[in-house]
């Protein structure tokens, strides 16, 4: 086969295969199972006296040099296809007139198959002020992707920063998936060191270490999206997509890893105590409360997709209801805590119980941090 076929032959595979995630997202139980999060586990402590005005309380903030509205991202959902084209317009529109942040899906598709690059164009269209990040994926950078590509994917959006997924789970379930991750760091450093921009190394589902972190900030890169376990499970998206093949095998390792990983605030900490860069916690963040504790645990930013997949399917309007009633909450917490800004909210005190703590204890992180300080 001519490589300019076996190239379009992938593409078109990329597409189907991001129409399904899709599909699957939106119809089939795609939530972890027996692990959650763990921000049922974190508690901030109620101030009977905030002393503060709630109409005052400022969400503004800072994020790798841009000012944010509100410490939101939206996590990069998809890309490639007719109904991504769809799906990044109406979020792009509506971080645009709230001043946040979005991401957009892998794009591999488009670097494959240059017809498919206005399903991310269009993000930068509809939102020519926002803080935007490109995405590509660990394993496209080991053997395909170098730094000229990486730049490529960068130039496509006009993107603030890089983000580099890596998905080892979501790879090894996939009949197709591609699971040679030897080399990733050198090759990220590549990257890291050769880009006008930021780079961020966001997990997607699994979390990440703090054995992870530690290298992850040898190699120069500027933030990590912890995406740890508790939401969205790739293991059981992956497990639809075998069922309605037919694929038993591939239905038994998707059930089977269905809730693997580092929790979500596990991760935060074991990041935020290992290696200092900017932090974005993601993996089941649902509420304004989630992330109001994300951030009282010392995140910069909270991310989140599948909240908002379905409101953009319908419209930017649907999409920027969804975000004003998590700044609502956030916001209502931040009240309940006495914290006026989101500097103030990081200062506050909490208490982390249970399972979490019980984890992160064994593995030798400092809780009592956060349960002493504020006055």
């Amino acid at each position: 086969m001519a490589q300019g076929s076996k190239r379009r032959q992938q593409a078109d595979q990329i597409e189907e295969r991001k129409d399904d995630h899709i599909r699957i997202c939106l119809e089939e139980d795609v939530k972890a199972k027996k692990i959650t999060p763990g921000f049922e586990e974190v508690f901030l402590i109620h101030r009977a006296l905030p002393e503060i005005s709630r109409d005052n309380i400022s969400l503004t903030t800072e994020f790798l040099k841009h000012k944010f509205s509100a410490p939101i991202i939206i996590e990069g959902i998809t890309g490639g296809t007719g109904k991504a084209f769809e799906i990044n317009a109406t979020i792009a529109q509506a971080v645009e007139e709230l001043g946040i942040g979005m991401g957009v899906g892998s794009q591999r598709a488009a670097l494959e198959n240059p017809k498919l690059e206005r399903t991310y164009l269009i993000a930068r269209k509809k939102a020519p002020n926002a803080f935007l990040v490109a995405n590509i994926g660990g394993p496209q950078i080991i053997k395909e992707y170098d730094l000229e590509r990486a730049k490529k994917a960068v130039e496509m959006i006009e993107a603030d920063a890089l983000a580099i997924h890596l998905n080892a789970l979501q790879e090894a379930v996939q009949p197709e998936g591609e699971t040679d991750y030897a080399g990733l760091l050198e090759r990220l450093k590549e990257i890291a060191s050769g880009l006008d921009v930021p780079v961020i190394v966001k997990e997607t589902g699994a979390g990440i270490s703090a054995e992870d972190a530690k290298k992850l900030k040898s190699a120069g890169v500027a933030c990590i999206d912890v995406a740890g376990a508790g939401g969205t499970s790739w293991a059981a998206v992956e497990y639809h997509r075998a069922r309605q093949r037919g694929d038993l095998s591939g239905q038994e390792v998707g059930r089977d890893l269905w809730d693997w990983g580092v929790p979500t605030v596990v991760s935060l900490v074991e990041v935020l105590q290992s290696a200092d860069l900017q932090v974005i916690a993601s993996g089941g963040v649902r509420s304004g409360s989630d992330i109001a504790k994300a951030l009282a645990l010392g995140a910069d930013l909270a991310g989140f997709a599948l909240p908002i997949l379905s409101p953009a399917l319908r419209s930017s309007e649907e999409v920027k209801s969804k975000l004003h009633l998590m700044m609502r909450q956030l916001r209502t917490v931040m009240f309940l805590v006495g914290a006026g800004s989101i500097e103030t909210l990081k200062a506050s005190p909490l208490i982390v119980a249970g399972r979490t703590a019980e984890w992160l204890r064994t593995r030798g992180f400092n809780l009592e941090v956060y349960a002493r300080r504020g006055g």
